[in-house]
């Protein structure tokens, strides 16, 4: 067995290279989440310095150290390097409290270092450190980044870990000296897949007033149609990242969520900084050549899914009368691209059948929760316990919304809009089907958690919209 006697003591970054995310980036969602006022003064300890914001933001908020991704073929490396004896420092540019916090929850560091109030522990005054505990220099050294750059000059072993190929590239002059764990992924494959791109099918409901209103023909309405679908979804994208930003301790405690590219750690948080307001910015762009009451609506959708992001999911059933009401939103869009006025039959008809699926969202969620013996989830309004509740009333709205439909079938505007109205009684029991088919395979355990999604991609669901589709045309 070999001691720390024989082997240089390796000093260890955290960022990115222990675990796979970024403290500063976690601290600010965290206070956004906990204060979106105090994190107005971000900006201000900014000016003081980085090390300065490190200190008031450890300050305010307290990490999940449990809960963080870890670089996991690197951290074998390390618990194999302590069975050796070999000495090993957390050295990080994070603050001294949670870096102290991640040492103590892992348990192989013999000293953790981070960044005080004043002195900002990266690049330069990293080594500066490094340098004044080993006079004699006989050091290695484990990071991630350019800002490593410095400290991989002076080091006598080099570790990457988690870096990027051109990084990895530039130290390859001496390769004997270099080893390489947890090779990154690909972040603009992982960017695609957390900007929800199947999550837009959802929008297709912007075309529903087009062809309810009988002006599928017309194609300049057609095509403030499409631009509408695709502002909104750049919008709708956007959302995700913010909302999958601060979701990130309740994803990563949840069964599946967790494999998403920010709770996973796949993709760095910087991603969702910079492409949350980029994507915004891009929705709203596209939205200015449509009419100005659709630009107002679009703005009301980015408001409110905001507030749900930030406080409204954490209600007990006021989250699924927000996601309802935002599906509803969607086709009130759709009316505003085109400007043509949305009728409350349809409006009621929307609210209560994606009520109804919102609970099963929710309801799924829960149930799958219970199967893996827990009780309940970090920023969420339910328990195990509401699973009756949420089966009763959902099966309530799913009803309430057939009912709807068949009140629409007798109103006076319907008997105008199409000829042989009483086609439309055929669809009654094919939604009825439709909705019983879903809570079905919900209360058996068989449904994904997300409802919508699945009556778009289920075969048996498409084939009974299609057959739906079919009979409002006859109808016509």
């Amino acid at each position: 067995m070999l001691n720390s006697l024989s082997q240089p003591p390796l000093y260890v970054d955290l960022d990115g290279t222990v675990i796979k995310t970024d403290l500063l980036f976690e601290s600010i969602l965290l206070l956004l989440k906990k204060n979106p006022l105090q994190a107005l003064l971000i900006p201000f300890w900014l000016i003081k310095g980085k090390a300065y914001l490190k200190h008031q933001l450890a300050r305010r908020v307290s990490i999940p150290i449990e809960l963080l991704p870890l670089n996991l073929e690197f951290i074998r490396y390390l618990q194999e390097q302590v069975e050796r004896g070999r000495n090993i420092i957390l050295i990080s540019a994070s603050s001294q409290i949670p870096v102290r916090e991640v040492s103590d929850h892992l348990g192989f560091f013999i000293d953790a270092m981070g960044s005080d109030e004043s002195h900002n522990l990266k690049s330069q005054n990293k080594l500066t450190r490094i340098l004044q505990l080993n006079p004699a220099g006989g050091f290695s050294y484990a990071g991630n980044s350019s800002e490593d750059m410095v400290v991989w000059s002076e080091a006598s072993e080099i570790i990457l870990v988690n870096c990027d190929k051109s990084l990895a590239s530039s130290l390859q002059h001496n390769a004997d000296q270099v080893k390489h764990f947890d090779a990154r992924t690909s972040p603009l494959e992982k960017f695609w897949q957390a900007i929800r791109p199947h999550q837009w099918l959802k929008n297709t409901l912007i075309f529903l007033p087009l062809i309810l209103s009988h002006q599928l023909n017309q194609p300049s309405l057609l095509l403030q149609a499409c631009i509408a679908f695709i502002s909104f979804s750049l919008v709708a994208s956007s959302v995700y990242l913010l909302n999958d930003m601060l979701d990130l301790n309740s994803d990563r405690q949840h069964q599946t969520k967790r494999l998403r590219p920010f709770a996973s750690g796949d993709l760095p948080l910087a991603y969702g900084y910079l492409g949350a307001p980029l994507l915004l910015i891009l929705g709203f762009g596209v939205a200015l050549t449509l009419p100005a009451q659709f630009v107002m609506v679009l703005l009301g959708y980015w408001l409110l899914t905001s507030l749900y992001s930030f406080y409204l999911k954490s209600i007990f059933l006021l989250d699924v009368l927000t996601l309802a009401s935002l599906y509803t939103w969607r086709v009130i869009a759709g009316s505003a691209a085109i400007s043509v006025v949305t009728t409350f039959w349809l409006l009621a008809f929307s609210f209560f059948l994606f009520l109804g699926l919102a609970m099963v969202k929710r309801y799924t969620e829960f149930s799958n929760l219970q199967t893996l013996g827990k009780s309940s989830i970090d920023g969420r309004g339910y328990t195990v316990q509401s699973l009756y509740t949420l089966s009763t009333l959902g099966g309530i709205s799913s009803l309430t919304a057939v009912a709807v439909f068949a009140f629409y079938i007798n109103a006076s505007d319907t008997t105008e809009l199409y000829n042989r109205p009483l086609v439309l009684w055929m669809i009654c029991p094919l939604l009825l089907y439709l909705l019983w088919r879903i809570w079905a395979l919900a209360r058996q355990g068989k449904l994904d958690e997300d409802p919508v999604l699945f009556a778009i991609t289920d075969r048996r669901s498409q084939f009974v919209a299609v057959i739906c589709g079919l009979l409002i045309w006859l109808a016509i």
